[in-house]
């Protein structure tokens, strides 16, 4: 199953992306979501995906050996083609959890067994190439703070991923403080992941005013703990903006990610552009 991104930065063709040495520089970017897998071919140097970004289901239960092996399966297709990549290409990953030095620490939507486990060695083995392995927000929030709506931002930048969880990027003045998991917050007595989430809105029927009240409270919490100068709010929902975002009363400046849905898969392929196989 595919799609295809609604990102202005996305172009529909498969050409070689040159580094000015006559070598390709593209990277495959890929984001673990709780509910589906996304990935795409990335020209790194521009921040923008090449052709389709597509998707697959995330595997039910999301064991590290199920999702190497549907990671496998789905990435053999880009190697295809005149335009096709070289099977050993590096990859890079976003995983919903805290990647410290390459070991998964939590896993709130992945099977317990990435517990403790070494990501980037499991990834890189199963997959037979280099692999960066990094917090998923934290990919987000690197691809637009480069490209994106933080990009030249000084001061304190939050990014807020609103997916099947939630997931943050935190910055001050250009540089990442990562694996904040500000998403996990407590709040009333409740994990905010599963409350403030976009899943949340669907699974409960919730309208937008609703929802949107949701927020508020959320991010007006955010904003008692970190004093940002910008939120940028991003996954799938941003897309949706509109509903939502104008009706947020805050001190920051609040804007939606310029790369949508893309962001995650943009930030992973470029820290596997740069080579950075392990992210702390």
């Amino acid at each position: 199953m595919t799609l295809t991104s609604s990102s202005s930065r996305t172009t529909s063709a498969l050409p070689p992306a040159d580094d000015g040495a006559g070598g390709d520089v593209r990277r495959i970017g890929v984001d673990i979501g709780g509910t589906a897998i996304k990935y795409a071919v990335v020209d790194p140097v521009n921040g923008v995906t090449v052709g389709s970004l597509r998707r697959i289901l995330t595997p039910n239960p999301a064991t590290p050996d199920a999702v190497v092996a549907a990671l496998g399966a789905a990435l053999a297709e880009l190697s295809t083609g005149p335009d096709g990549l070289d099977p050993r290409s590096p990859v890079g990953v976003g995983v919903p959890g805290i990647i410290d030095r390459g070991i998964t620490r939590s896993a709130a939507h992945l099977d317990d067994s990435w517990l403790g486990m070494h990501a980037g060695r499991l990834l890189s083995t199963g997959l037979g190439r280099d692999v960066a392995v990094l917090n998923d927000a934290d990919a987000a929030g690197l691809a637009e703070a480069r490209f994106g709506a933080a990009r030249g931002v000084g001061g304190t930048v939050l990014m807020i991923t609103l997916g099947t969880g939630i997931g943050s990027a935190l910055f001050h003045d250009g540089e990442l403080l990562p694996n904040t998991e500000l998403g996990h917050v407590d709040l009333d007595g409740r994990d905010v992941d599963g409350w403030a989430g976009a899943s949340a809105r669907v699974a409960e029927g919730l309208d937008w005013p609703t929802y949107t009240d949701r927020l508020q409270r959320y991010l007006d919490h955010l904003e008692l703990l970190v004093s940002p100068d910008l939120i940028v709010l991003g996954g799938g929902i941003s897309e949706r903006h509109q509903h939502f975002l104008p009706h947020l009363e805050l001190r920051a400046r609040i804007v939606p990610a310029q790369l949508r849905n893309a962001a995650g898969i943009i930030g992973t392929a470029r820290q596997a552009y740069l080579g950075r196989y392990v992210m702390h």
